[in-house]
């Protein structure tokens, strides 16, 4: 039996291909294919018996075949979503193959034989705000004040109660038309523009943090990695202005909150997550950690620590290194 690493991803992901070259190094063998070149771009069969309850076949691209029972591991990053494949199609053609797609070829995918890093229904199931507060909360972990809402008497009312609060985004702008990306950066709020338009969806207001910092925690299996983040003008939201101008200070988690973390992943089917934290005064005190959010599928390629982040991900994919169950299980 065959320790490969099926990568499922785009072309152009540079996180990716951090993880890919960690893996080279290691000798472990690896395999890139996107599920979003379904058609002569990706070819494919995968059978089914009650004999052997496992899905048997081959994914084939024009440079490499992949037995599916070969695999061992899988890294699903970014693939190119099925509707992009189909765009060109007229509308209801182009739901119809998009969802036998991701039904067929995605139903086989994420239910090999073999670790996921992160399965996506659990990254599905991770990825919404008020599920990772409600979460944070019962791990013990400081949290913002936090309303979710269409009501502008009630927005009103939490700015009451709380003083200054912020906006943010439950799953930020898409692209336009034109394909242009855009942001909604987390903002502070005036409630006396609240109105009725608010009626018209979701919002998320919380009260704003008095932060000295921020950080960035990833965790991938047993290894934690943070960097406290500075930006010049101290900005409201880092992701705000020119990354180039941010300033990275490595910082020690706390045992407190490392432990909290590794629950969360554990809570949520998940062993890979990129955490953000405010800081409200020293690092060495757990107290001072207010937890923001987690991406089940965050970006890290542009921390000064990726390359160490990408030797943790190909040691826990190439099955070098447990998940964490617990503190009786943890390894230092």
């Amino acid at each position: 039996m065959s320790n490969l690493v099926l990568v499922l991803t785009a072309l152009e992901d540079v996180t990716a291909d951090m993880v890919i070259s960690a893996l080279n190094e290691r000798g472990i063998p690896v395999a890139r294919v996107d599920p979003g070149d379904i058609g002569e771009g990706l070819m494919f069969g995968a059978r089914l018996d009650a004999e052997i309850p496992s899905w048997r076949g081959r994914l084939r691209t024009p440079s490499r075949q992949v037995e599916l029972e070969e695999v061992a591991a899988v890294y699903y990053r970014r693939p190119t979503p099925y509707a992009f494949r189909f765009a060109d199609l007229p509308s209801q053609l182009r739901d119809f193959a998009s969802a036998e797609a991701r039904h067929g070829l995605g139903g086989i995918l994420n239910n090999l034989d073999a670790v996921y890093v992160n399965h996506p229904a659990m990254v599905t199931r991770a990825d919404f705000k008020p599920a990772q507060l409600q979460r944070f909360a019962e791990l013990g972990l400081r949290i913002p004040p936090t309303l979710v809402t269409n009501d502008a008497a009630q927005a009103r009312a939490f700015a009451a109660e709380h003083g200054a609060i912020v906006y943010k985004t439950f799953r930020g702008l898409p692209p336009a038309q034109d394909g242009r990306a855009g942001a909604i950066w987390t903002q502070r709020v005036d409630p006396r523009t609240f109105d009725d338009s608010l009626a018209v969806t979701a919002h998320l207001f919380q009260a704003q943090v008095p932060k000295a910092g921020d950080v960035r925690v990833t965790v991938v299996g047993q290894r934690v990695f943070s960097q406290q983040i500075t930006t010049p003008d101290g900005a409201l939201d880092w992701r705000r202005g020119d990354w180039a101008d941010l300033v990275h200070t490595p910082v020690t988690v706390p045992g407190a909150i490392a432990s909290a973390l590794q629950r969360y992943l554990t809570s949520f089917g998940l062993v890979f997550g990129c955490f953000d934290f405010a800081l409200t005064g020293p690092a060495d005190d757990p107290a001072q950690w207010v937890a923001i959010e987690c991406n089940p599928n965050g970006q890290w390629g542009w921390l000064p620590d990726s390359s160490a982040i990408a030797d943790a991900f190909a040691l826990f994919l190439s099955g070098k290194e447990a998940v964490f169950h617990g503190d009786a299980d943890r390894r230092e």
